[in-house]
């Protein structure tokens, strides 16, 4: 496996960041000569991507670092949409290639596979267009650097979040992955405590207790932080107006959703989309 060694202990340089949508279904990658690193994070579709003799398929929730001076191009039409990010590092990235899987890094370096698949989509991409929101709003160069540099470190601990938790052995740590799971596919919906605990065949009382237990919360909120955290993507990531990501999200009334967004998020869902309005995006 390759991956990039990555010295965080200064930040690294923005060149240049942006969404891109595909403009029509026969849109094909344009070919280059990468002069710096890339970063490209899957939102929707597949992305027929090379990168010089390596064939990437790329789909939601993937990603792919190419270094500089790599021959990159498409190899077949691709639908898709993304986000992506150049950058440089002084002194460039040191490349590991192993067979096995890669140890996390102590102290300033991180190692950063170069393709792979993020834990938590959604997080990324409102990150990333934070960076966007930052690069219209101020232009300010050290800030924008600071903010690559989080985004990459953010990318480094979900890929290696699984590493750092090993997998849970005993009966109750395996039923309290499966909830995570479930609340996961299933926040778009109005979930309830006794809906999670019908599901799987448990008394609600002790689902909750075992879940709080674990996680140090209780279930009721992480469903609802779970919600908000699709909120906050949708928000950032689409032009939905308020009512409609409240529909998406199991609310049927639209009050109710904004009440637990402030109380989750600390703003209104319109204070947040509008602090970062500013997205770029371009076609290529």
């Amino acid at each position: 496996m390759i991956a990039f060694e990555l010295n965080v202990g200064s930040p690294v340089d923005l060149e240049m960041t942006g969404k891109f949508v595909a403009p029509s279904s026969d849109w094909i990658h344009l070919s280059r000569i990468l002069q710096d690193y890339e970063l490209i994070v899957m939102t929707e579709g597949v992305l027929y991507l090379a990168g010089d003799d390596t064939r990437y398929s790329l789909s939601k929730g993937e990603y792919v670092l190419l270094p500089p001076y790599t021959r990159q191009y498409g190899y077949k039409a691709s639908a898709c949409s993304f986000y992506w990010l150049h950058f440089k590092t002084p002194g460039g990235l040191s490349v590991t290639d192993s067979a096995g899987p890669i140890a996390d890094h102590a102290d300033n370096r991180l190692l950063l596979p170069q393709y792979g698949s993020v834990k938590s989509l959604e997080k990324m991409i409102v990150m990333m267009k934070q960076l966007q929101d930052s690069v219209r709003a101020y232009n300010q160069k050290t800030l924008n650097n600071y903010m690559t540099t989080v985004i990459l470190c953010e990318l480094y601990n979900q890929v290696f979040q699984i590493e750092h938790h090993p997998v849970r052995k005993t009966k109750q740590e395996q039923l309290y992955n499966d909830i995570i799971d479930y609340i996961k596919w299933s926040r778009s919906e109005h979930i309830k405590v006794s809906q999670i605990a019908a599901y799987f065949g448990y008394n609600e009382k002790y689902l909750s207790h075992l879940f709080s237990t674990i996680s140090g919360i209780p279930l009721k909120q992480y469903i609802l932080q779970q919600k908000m955290e699709l909120a906050k993507f949708l928000l950032s990531d689409t032009n939905q107006n308020i009512s409609e990501v409240s529909l998406q999200l199991g609310y049927k009334d639209c009050h109710n959703f904004m009440k637990s967004f402030k109380k989750i998020v600390g703003l209104t869902p319109t204070e947040f989309r509008n602090a970062y309005a500013k997205r770029l995006l371009f076609y290529e």
